[in-house]
C-alpha cells in the first residue's frame, strides 16, 4: 500500500513516481499493524488523543505493542506493558490480549486501510475482539 494514498500496489516490482522533499515514497505491506501516536513536542508530553492502530488489509498480521515509563531503566527488570495485537483478514477481526504480566487501560482508534473505516475501542488489559 502507498502510505500517502492507501492505494494497493503489486509487490515485487519497481515503481516510479514523482515525489518532493515533503513526500517520501513509503510503502506498507498487507497485514501490517502500525501504531501511530499523536504528535508530541517531547516524549513526556501528555496528549488526549488515542493511539491509532492502522490495519493494512489483505493478509493476516501480528504485532506486539510495547510500553514502558520512558524515563527509567526499570524496563531492564521487566517493568513494561506488552499487548499482543492480531488481525484476522478473512474474518475482519482484530484481537488484543495481554502479552506481559503488567497491563494498562487505554483507548485505541482503529483504522482499516484502504477502506478508511474507523472504530474507537477501550482496552482494559483483558482479551478483546473487534469485528469490522
Amino acid at each position: 500500500y502507498d502510505w500517502w494514498t492507501g492505494k494497493l500496489e503489486t509487490g515485487g516490482q519497481t515503481v516510479e513516481r514523482a515525489v518532493d522533499l515533503a513526500t517520501m515514497p513509503i510503502y506498507v505491506r498487507a497485514g501490517a499493524i502500525l501504531p501511530i501516536d499523536p504528535i508530541r513536542q517531547y516524549t513526556g508530553e501528555e496528549v488526549e488523543e488515542p493511539l491509532t492502530l492502522k490495519i493494512y488489509q489483505g493478509a493476516n498480521g501480528k504485532y506486539t505493542l510495547y510500553d514502558d515509563d520512558g524515563s527509567s531503566l526499570d524496563y531492564l527488570k521487566g517493568d513494561s506493558v506488552q499487548t499482543l495485537i492480531e488481525w484476522d483478514d478473512a474474518a475482519k477481526k482484530l484481537s488484543l490480549e495481554p502479552a506481559s504480566k503488567q497491563t494498562a487501560t487505554r483507548t485505541f482508534q482503529v483504522e482499516l486501510i484502504p477502506d478508511g473505516k474507523t472504530k474507537e475501542i477501550q482496552y482494559h488489559g483483558r482479551p478483546l475482539e473487534l469485528k469490522f
